[in-house]
């Protein structure tokens, strides 16, 4: 007798996906924590490739935008190694976006079921763009600091809506469950402003001090800067890191003294101690490109490490709970 339609073992796959890699995902599975991770990493690595642009003086590598130059889409050899870097950058753009394409394809047809998986991919594609203007922006402002330092909180929130969806592929859909006293949480959202303000006086530190983003003689010294004093704006930088991290061992400490998970607390003082030690260094070692760059993406990682704890306060579903399906 010949068996008409598929098997049990063909149409459902073992970690609840549909049984085909090359059909959309009906519940999380591998494909869809994958393309989550790979959300988050891409954002942290453009956070890192932003920095060398503007550690290297290559911020106007490309003088124009969209294009790279007036006559060419691409770097061209006379624009030097500026224009490869600048160029390189933009390409990875390119990653970003078919990342986050995958990424909302993977979790379109969960959108009632599992809705904050959908909201928070769509967030991504709609912020990409914006990104791209304010990039644009840079450019043709001559990398006004300011417009430069919205960049990078675009690039954060980013970071930070990433973070959100590799923890809720994996953890599930928040629940009701509260999960800290009241007191904890009020800690946990003292440690977010405190990271808020810590990442706004950096960059605004970071746009006064001596990496300009391109070689004067590229804009014909005409570079801006914010006009800040740059060593009262590292004095200021650090009021706010030493309060998130006095913060932060409080976390530690109360979730050790009332039994709570401290995984991701402990993770977020890992993140500030590296972080205040380079800090440290980089200042008293006449900022170094190296250091810089690397204070930059522990700037991107504490976001994400900040957005975790945050998260980890309330209860989750699981990973394959889904919720009813909205009434059409």
């Amino acid at each position: 007798m010949t068996r008409v339609g598929p098997t049990v073992e063909q149409s459902v796959a073992p970690d609840g996906g549909t049984g085909r890699w090359w059909s959309l995902p009906r519940a999380v599975d591998r494909r869809v924590i994958w393309l989550a991770w790979a959300s988050f990493v891409v954002e942290v690595v453009l956070i890192g490739t932003g920095g060398l642009v503007r550690l290297t003086a290559s911020g106007l590598g490309c003088p124009t935008w969209p294009k790279c130059t007036a006559e060419s889409l691409v770097s061209t050899p006379e624009m030097g190694i500026h224009g490869v870097i600048e160029f390189g950058n933009r390409l990875l753009t390119f990653v970003l976006v078919v990342v986050a394409i995958a990424a909302f394809l993977a979790v379109v047809r969960m959108r009632r079921t599992r809705p904050e998986l959908f909201w928070l991919a769509f967030a991504q594609g709609v912020a990409i763009p914006v990104q791209a203007v304010i990039g644009g922006l840079s450019v043709l402002t001559n990398l006004n600091p300011f417009v430069v330092g919205l960049h990078f909180v675009v690039s954060a929130t980013l970071v930070a809506i990433t973070a959100t969806m590799v923890y809720r592929a994996v953890k599930g859909p928040r629940t009701a469950d509260r999960l800290v006293p009241g007191w904890y949480r009020g800690v946990v959202s003292g440690t977010v402003a405190a990271v808020a303000v810590t990442v706004l006086v950096g960059i605004l530190t970071t746009g006064s001090g001596p990496h300009a983003g391109a070689d004067e003689a590229v804009d014909g010294g005409r570079l801006h800067r914010t006009g800040f004093d740059p060593a009262l704006m590292e004095h200021l930088h650090a009021i706010p890191a030493y309060v998130l991290f006095a913060l932060t061992l409080v976390l530690v400490v109360g979730a050790v003294r009332l039994r709570l998970p401290s995984t991701w607390a402990l993770l977020l003082l890992v993140v500030e101690f590296v972080q205040i030690a380079v800090g440290l260094t980089q200042a008293r070692t006449g900022l170094p490109v190296g250091l810089v760059g690397t204070h930059m993406v522990l700037a991107g990682l504490l976001v994400g490490a900040v957005t975790v704890v945050v998260l980890s306060t309330r209860g989750t579903a699981g990973r394959q709970a889904a919720r009813e399906p909205l009434s059409a």
